[in-house]
């Protein structure tokens, strides 16, 4: 197994749901040793490494945040019942439709215990009942207690819960890779690894890079706001992964984008319009080096720059994602050329030194 899929198993594989990353964050800080000058964890648990490029003491240097999040989608304990079984909801956007039968891993850094989500058996549900997915109230996890009291052993309300699920390769020449929790170790990956080159081959771009492992993007974004807050960025790259819907069924322009088909640079999403000359600028940069890349299709989710890109006087902010099959379940499904195009896309952007002029980079993004 090659060095880039071995961090992307090794980080997709921690447990890490959102409010409860610290064993991703640990993780991640003793990787950075040799990587950047200096990191420090935020009273948010964001881990922020800084990294300068070119000439240190060169006047008006510009600062970039790259940003990628730690938690993953999960859920939360909100009863322990009687006979041992627990009552949960989701945290982070998960369907119903994905949790029924599924294995998890329950608790929290230190303490683990697995479970099985638990529905009514088919040959006790009513014919109308059995082509819909089970509603969130009548789904429980089992974890093979007899009773609330040895329930209440390992477990309280209020414990977290995330995907138990296997790392894989498969398709032709093993190009696909399957996990949980892709979105957004995949991106915390990417940034590990242009630190790395970074430091190992450096730039001659004048630049301050904020590499910012952030807490709860997938429930309000809180921990992108108070990292952005204190860096006060100039430029921010968001590196994630989008939920694409590549399918026979599917209309061209409701695929978001394609698996193989590079990054996706988004033009708009739910919560951010992002800077048209930076848009372009990822746009031209990628085909000047020969990186794949396409433009998000859809008008869909939103990520950590919803908070970044309007902070303080406002940052000019780029989003750059992997497209992922099955986004926000225990089988997500990404393309390995894919991950790379984006981590390359990222660090020939950082190399390039960002200096972007938007009168004379206005054009259309999408060319």
């Amino acid at each position: 197994m090659s060095c880039e899929l071995a961090l992307i198993q090794e980080l997709s594989g921690l447990f890490g749901p959102t409010g409860c990353e610290d064993e991703v964050a640990d993780r991640i800080e003793a990787l950075l040793g040799g990587r950047c000058e200096s990191f420090c964890r935020d009273r948010m648990g964001n881990v922020i490494a800084l990294l300068r490029t070119g000439d240190v003491d060169a006047p008006n240097r510009a600062k970039v945040m790259i940003s990628a999040h730690m938690d993953e989608v999960g859920v939360m304990i909100t009863e322990i019942c009687e006979d041992g079984l627990l009552r949960f909801d989701t945290v982070g956007g998960i369907h119903v439709s994905v949790l029924e039968g599924r294995k998890m891993i329950l608790g929290d850094e230190i303490n683990r215990v697995r479970g099985v989500v638990a529905s009514k058996a088919i040959h006790h549900k009513k014919r109308e009942e059995r082509n819909k997915p089970t509603p969130m109230n009548q789904l429980y996890i089992d974890i093979g207690a007899a009773n609330r009291e040895e329930a209440e052993k390992v477990l309280s309300v209020g414990s977290f819960g995330t995907f138990d699920s296997e790392f894989y390769t498969f398709g032709k020449d093993h190009s696909l890779i399957k996990a949980k929790a892709l979105d957004d170790r995949m991106g915390c990956a990417a940034m590990l690894e242009v630190m790395e080159s970074l430091r190992n081959h450096p730039s001659e771009a004048g630049l301050d890079l904020y590499f910012c492992f952030t807490v709860r993007e997938e429930i309000g974004l809180s921990g992108a706001k108070t990292a952005a807050a204190k860096i006060a960025p100039d430029y921010a790259i968001v590196l994630e992964s989008t939920a694409v819907a590549d399918l026979p069924e599917v209309e061209a322009a409701k695929r978001v984008a394609d698996l193989g088909g590079g990054g996706a640079i988004s033009v708009m999403d739910r919560s951010t319009i992002y800077d048209r000359a930076f848009v372009a600028f990822a746009m031209a940069t990628a085909k000047e080096k020969g990186i794949a890349a396409q433009i998000k299709r859809y008008v869909s989710g939103g990520n950590d720059a919803g908070s970044i890109h309007k902070t303080g006087v406002g940052v000019k902010t780029l989003a750059l994602s992997v497209p992922t099959r099955y986004l926000h379940s225990p089988s997500c499904v990404a393309s390995i050329a894919d991950y790379r195009a984006v981590r390359d896309l990222t660090e020939a952007l950082l190399r390039s030194g960002l200096r972007l002029d938007a009168e004379e980079r206005k054009g259309d993004a999408t060319k």
